[in-house]
């Protein structure tokens, strides 16, 4: 297991190296995060890359670092999990808020920024531009998150998203775009993503709709399947929406996998390896 390469033996320290224990973020102490710090970190020598890993509905983020603890040794890159916890805000129930980055008085992209800031104090890594893949939930948030913050990203890679918001000025908020300024004070900043490296990924057998076509549900808006019923149709629309406005995607599909985040990991792992590697040989 990569975790043995780590052998600090001191009362906190111990939880700090390798697959870490879940530490609460200062910016607001209802959110949280775990991290894999890999062997290669030396607090006094370059920085590592940052990968971040944006948990779905069922809030899977330690399962993830621990998918990605092998590949971060491999890849000297300090492995993010955040984590979001349900029914955070007035709804005890509320399991969707943070897919759409504002939920009420919370706008859970500058929450994910604040704790990459406090992991960047705490860690010699660059926080600058970092990685960023979600699937599923963590896909819908991911892809949002793009809009708002593009210069943020070393790369995007975005999994199996149920509820997709295409870059549609005409349609509302969160189908589209019109009415993002209002919701986030800025426009979209679309033209930006075109510099950003983007993966799409999803599994051949993603095709159950039970989750994700729902009319009755409170998160549900006309129009939210006008471009495909299975997330397999709607993530190839976003592909297609993307490259028509000049954003290059890589688009992999898994074959003989349905809506399984870790069985898709190996074709993000590709991908964000692709992206470190002409930085690590420079």
């Amino acid at each position: 297991m990569a975790e043995a390469l780590h052998v600090v033996k001191h009362p906190t320290g111990f939880y700090s190296a390798g697959a870490t224990t879940v530490f609460a973020s200062r910016h607001d102490q209802r959110f949280s995060y775990c991290l894999y710090v890999p062997s290669a970190h030396d607090p006094d020598g370059a920085p590592l890359p940052l990968a971040v890993l944006q948990h779905g509905t069922g809030r899977r983020g330690p399962q993830y670092r621990d998918n990605f603890a092998e590949w971060a040794e491999e890849r000297g890159c300090l492995v993010l999990a955040p984590l979001f916890p349900a029914g955070v805000g007035d709804d005890p129930r509320d399991l969707h808020g943070f897919k759409f980055l504002r939920y009420g008085d919370i706008r859970f992209d500058l929450a994910l920024l604040a704790i990459v800031e406090e992991v960047g104090e705490r860690f010699n890594v660059r926080t600058d531009r970092f990685l960023l893949h979600g699937f599923s939930g963590g896909g819908q948030f991911v892809h949002r998150f793009a809009y708002l913050h593009p210069d943020r990203l070393a790369g995007l890679s975005i999994g199996a998203p149920g509820r997709i918001t295409y870059i549609d000025p005409s349609s509302p908020w969160w189908i589209g775009l019109k009415g993002f300024e209002e919701e986030f004070g800025q426009p979209p900043r679309v033209a930006e993503l075109r510099d950003v490296p983007v993966q799409m990924v999803v599994g051949s057998a993603d095709v159950e709709t039970w989750e994700i076509n729902n009319p009755g549900d409170s998160n549900w808006m006309d129009g939210a399947d006008a471009h495909g019923v299975t997330r397999v149709e709607r993530l190839m629309a976003l592909r297609d929406d993307f490259e028509s406005h000049g954003i290059a995607v890589r688009f992999d599909v898994v074959p003989g996998v349905g809506h399984d985040p870790m069985l898709v990991l190996d074709p993000v792992k590709d991908f964000f390896a692709s992206i470190l590697t002409p930085r690590e040989s420079s």
